[in-house]
């Protein structure tokens, strides 16, 4: 799984269109996108920035709707957006939301944990 971080400054006193927008005509859009699985939008207190996290299949899928979806989308936000958007993309390698298979080449790079080892999960990535 890989996702997009999207994040952007607002225009003041324009979040509740911005969830309008998103509601209504960006993530139906977006469903019907090959390779598009979930999405998560953010908002800091006082709603003067967002942050967007969409989920893909594949790094391809994401890419397919970077270079040919999201400028449509920046067309269709361009009024409620109050910069440049800054995008950083993501390998999904947990989630509690979806089930996800880790690609093969993430374990390869990390040490294997030894059986009977009962230090607990957080310890152990702070070991990798």
């Amino acid at each position: 799984m890989f996702a997009r971080h999207v994040a952007v400054k607002l225009r003041p006193g324009t979040l509740a269109e911005f969830i309008k927008v998103m509601d209504s005509e960006i993530l139906p859009w977006l469903r019907k996108q090959s390779g598009f699985l979930d999405a998560i939008t953010l908002a800091v207190p006082g709603g003067g920035e967002v942050v967007a996290i969409s989920f893909w299949d594949q790094e391809e899928s994401a890419q397919v709707y970077n270079s040919m979806g999201y400028p449509e989308v920046l067309e269709i936000l361009k009024k409620i957006l109050a910069g440049t958007p800054q995008v950083r993309t993501f390998n999904v390698v947990g989630s509690t939301l979806q089930k996800i298979d880790l690609p093969k080449a993430f374990f390869s790079s990390r040490k294997r944990r030894r059986h009977g080892d009962s230090t607990t999960a957080p310890n152990r990535a702070n070991r990798l």
